[in-house]
């Protein structure tokens, strides 16, 4: 167990690398109630969170949920959230637990004339997620309407006297769902959810560690690696979460926090790129390692490790986005170790190569 924003995480059960493999060959069960969820309710909500978000909430289906950043007037990202439209006037918003105090006074400080009312249910409710390809069977056994919901949908579910939000969404690179529940019911549904595993041992527990090494193979951006204050949306590969024209011409959603300074960065040429990187040997690059190119410092690590599904090192990083070269150094102090660029995800067998 560890501390994570003032919460006790698991890092691990047992083992990383045989929680990795799990996810990736049946299926693990992650407890994520750090995450923070704050539930917009009130006539401006949409138009609360369309000034809050890159992505355009205006349009949203009820059922229907989506990946957006949240930006500070220079660009850069102040977090990465999901938002679920439950009904017209109400909206549920996902942000990463180390971020929500700092995302709670973002909307305080933002919300001006606008008339909503915003409920902070991380600490009454409860989340966890089911990853892997064979959870979807599971689930098949116990509801037929789950395992019809298209990826980035999501339904309510009453469960005894306890109402349940399931959604097809999740941080692996593999198909599952995202379970949000009331944290007094949490352990009841989680023994109710898995009764059907029996010996087979479909469902596994996993940690924080796994849960890492997974979304690395899968290249999805970690708030406070990919993603920081002085980074932009643009150059993580994020430009399909951005919407630039919000507000613009017939566009009748509010304009976005930062969108100005995203046209203009747009406009000018993105900077820099992230990319994957590959490695030989068991190395693997960490965080803020130099990447180099003729022994010249033009980029830095953000995340890496040794890929438990490809047996090699892996790392994604930021290097200038004109650079043309297919192969950079990375710095590990005393030794300096050749790298190769690639496209992401990675080439994992999962959900996000299969898409």
């Amino acid at each position: 167990m560890v501390d994570f924003a003032g919460w006790d995480m698991p890092l691990l059960y047992g083992s990383i690398l045989e929680e990795h493999q799990h996810v990736r060959t049946s299926g693990g069960l992650f407890d994520v109630s750090h995450m923070g969820r704050l539930r917009f309710i009130g006539k401006d909500s949409c138009k609360m969170l369309d000034r809050l978000c890159t992505r355009q909430i205006l349009g949203m289906q009820d059922g229907q949920i989506r990946y957006s950043i949240v930006c500070n007037a220079r660009g850069g990202c102040r977090d990465d959230v999901l938002v679920y439209k439950i009904k017209n006037c109400e909206y549920l918003m996902v942000c990463n637990g180390a971020n929500r105090e700092k995302i709670l006074v973002h909307i305080d400080d933002n919300r001006g004339d606008f008339v909503f009312k915003l409920k902070d249910e991380t600490n009454t409710t409860a989340m966890i997620a089911l990853q892997g390809p064979k959870v979807m069977d599971l689930l098949s056994s116990v509801s037929s309407e789950i395992p019809k919901l298209k990826r980035y949908r999501f339904t309510t579910k009453n469960l005894l006297i306890a109402k349940i939000l399931i959604s097809r969404t999740g941080y692996t690179g593999e198909d599952g769902v995202e379970v949000i529940l009331p944290a007094a019911f949490a352990k009841k549904a989680i023994d109710m959810l898995l009764k059907n595993v029996g010996e087979s041992q479909t469902i596994k527990p996993a940690g924080l560690g796994a849960r890492d090494s997974l979304r690395l193979e899968a290249g999805m951006p970690l708030y406070g690696h990919e993603l920081t204050e002085d980074i932009d949306p643009l150059a993580a590969g994020l430009s399909f979460a951005v919407k630039l024209e919000k507000g613009v011409g017939d566009n009748e959603a509010e304009p976005f926090i930062g969108q100005e300074a995203l046209l203009k960065i747009s406009e000018q040429g993105v900077k820099k790129k992230l990319v994957g990187l590959t490695l030989e040997g068991k190395r693997s690059p960490r965080q803020n390692m130099d990447v180099l190119c003729d022994d010249n410092v033009i980029g830095f690590v953000t995340s890496g490790c040794l890929s438990p599904s490809l047996s090699y090192p892996i790392a994604m990083a930021y290097i200038p986005s004109d650079f043309e070269g297919t192969t950079v150094t990375v710095d590990f102090g005393k030794q300096q170790l050749p790298a190769n660029i690639v496209s992401l995800p990675f080439p994992f067998s999962g959900l996000s190569t299969n898409n």
